[in-house]
């Protein structure tokens, strides 16, 4: 199968122009080819009006496409000003001009209206926000023509995104033209102008307008067929007992007094800006972060503080924020994936009997879609939905009692989150206590039953989904309260 076939994509000056394709779409392949990563196997390649080849990324970085990858690819333990200028760093008769290297560091981040940010902090210690600042000094430290952005916002709290929008303005002003990808339909309505749409890599539709493009449209030109964007109804009988119950709990300084619970069948959503403490209360209630006061119970039982295998043993499952880092072994196959987390159920006289895990691990990434088919593959091949469930998965296997879920469609295409918000109200149905975690406040009103708001490491306001609006969440995380 080839992995772009016949793929139509014209970007011009000052424009923003949006890459729509569910996982596997080919939009990495083709931004790797034009970053000239990959090498295409036909087609041409015109750049200000003429036929071009590009034997490398740093020739493509010569005649002006600068690629921002959704895993930056900083290194850390440098400074701003060395991340910047690295490859091409300023030099005089053989020795480095440290001054100004920081000077220009300093303009580029001035025209980014970042100013704050200094040349010569450690890029280590900056906020994922500013890394990415970072990220775009260096594309523009090359006198970038076309910039390409590869899911921007995926680590941005609103605010953030918001200033992402005003650098991308500032830059399309200037004449920069950028090719902006994103699964948040949302952004594309704020920030584009025209559309290209791939779907099994090729392209089923280009040029499109974005004011004028239905989101109904975009949906089945992605995925071949109609799909609602809409959240599965709520639970028809009320929760049953608690399952989870976290009291006046505390971790250093991020978590303060946080007490809340969650009843058999009952989804229960973690709204807040990136920073509130709302990946942290779940990293406390799962054991991989210790409490430092507070109590966590399961069933009725306490769980010892900072002990992931009491948390697990008891029923809790985490689908973490970073799937690819925190939750899955990459290079493993997908059934060992799944079924790590209950191997001793698989071994026989002390060797583990891989026919069986296949087994399991087939039933169940048939009964869940995940595609491709084959457990034997490595995870790694998967597209991000399609990992995500094997996530998920696992701690289907493991018959949870709490499953905790921290951005479960985070760079998942639309097809795969309406998949997966059915899947996550299934489990409920079937009794599990679920907390969501997300940065989309529509995400979290629309897939939970009740909604708390987290602000500076504290609930700051608990209210029935059904009862609480995203103008009013917005506030709450902002201020504190509503307006």
């Amino acid at each position: 199968m080839r992995a772009l076939d016949g793929v139509d994509l014209s970007v011009r000056a000052g424009e923003v122009h949006c890459l729509l394709g569910q996982n596997g779409a080919g939009k990495s392949t083709l931004i790797k080819v034009l970053a000239a990563v990959h090498r295409p196997d036909g087609g041409t390649i015109r750049w200000e009006g003429e036929e071009v080849t590009l034997a490398s990324p740093m020739a493509a970085l010569k005649v002006g496409i600068a690629t921002i990858y959704q895993e930056l690819d900083l290194v850390p333990h440098l400074t701003v000003t060395e991340n910047i200028f690295l490859g091409h760093e300023k030099s005089r008769g053989g020795f480095l001009q440290r001054g100004r290297a920081n000077k220009t560091a300093q303009q580029l981040l001035q025209r980014l209206g970042h100013a704050e940010i200094r040349p010569t902090a450690l890029v280590g210690d900056l906020s994922p926000a500013n890394q990415q600042i970072v990220s775009m000094a260096r594309a523009l430290s090359h006198d970038t023509k076309l910039l390409i952005l590869d899911e921007p916002s995926a680590v941005l709290d609103q605010g953030e995104v918001h200033n992402l929008f005003r650098v991308i303005r500032s830059l399309t002003s200037e004449g920069v033209a950028i090719v902006y990808i994103s699964h948040r339909l949302e952004e594309i309505r704020e920030i584009g102008d025209r559309i290209t749409v791939l779907k099994d890599g090729s392209t089923v539709a280009t040029g499109l307008p974005v004011a004028e493009t239905p989101t109904s449209r975009l949906i089945e030109l992605m995925t071949g067929r109609s799909i609602e964007y809409v959240f599965p109804p709520a639970a028809e009988q009320p929760p049953g007992p608690d399952v989870l119950v976290v009291d006046d709990l505390s971790v250093d300084d991020l978590v303060a007094d946080v007490s809340f619970s969650v009843g058999a069948g009952e989804i229960v959503g973690l709204a807040g800006l990136v920073g509130s403490g709302r990946s942290e209360i779940l990293e406390a209630v799962y054991g991989a972060r210790r409490a430092t006061s507070g109590t966590v119970t399961v069933d009725g039982k306490r769980l010892p503080p900072g002990r992931v295998t009491s948390a697990v043993r008891a029923g809790v499952g985490l689908a973490p924020e970073e799937r690819k880092s925190q939750g899955l072994l990459l290079d493993h196959a997908v059934y060992q994936n799944i079924t790590m987390s209950v191997m001793g159920r698989f071994a026989k006289v002390g060797f583990l009997d891989a026919g069986a895990e296949r087994k399991k691990a087939t039933e169940l990434t048939e009964a869940l879609d995940v595609r491709p088919t084959g457990v034997e593959r490595a995870v790694r091949t998967l597209s991000g939905g399609n990992q995500q469930k094997v996530v998920l998965a696992r701690w289907l296997l493991r018959d949870c009692r709490v499953l905790l879920l921290d951005e479960p469609t985070r760079g998942v295409d639309v097809g795969a989150r309406s998949e997966i918000y059915q899947l996550v109200r299934r489990l409920a149905d079937s009794g599990v206590a679920v907390v969501v975690v997300s940065s989309e406040i529509e995400e979290v009103i629309g897939l939970s039953d009740r909604v708390l708001v987290v602000r500076e490491g504290r609930i700051v306001h608990e209210a029935p989904a059904t009862e609480i609006n995203e103008a009013q969440v917005l506030d709450l995380v902002m201020e504190g309260k509503v307006a």
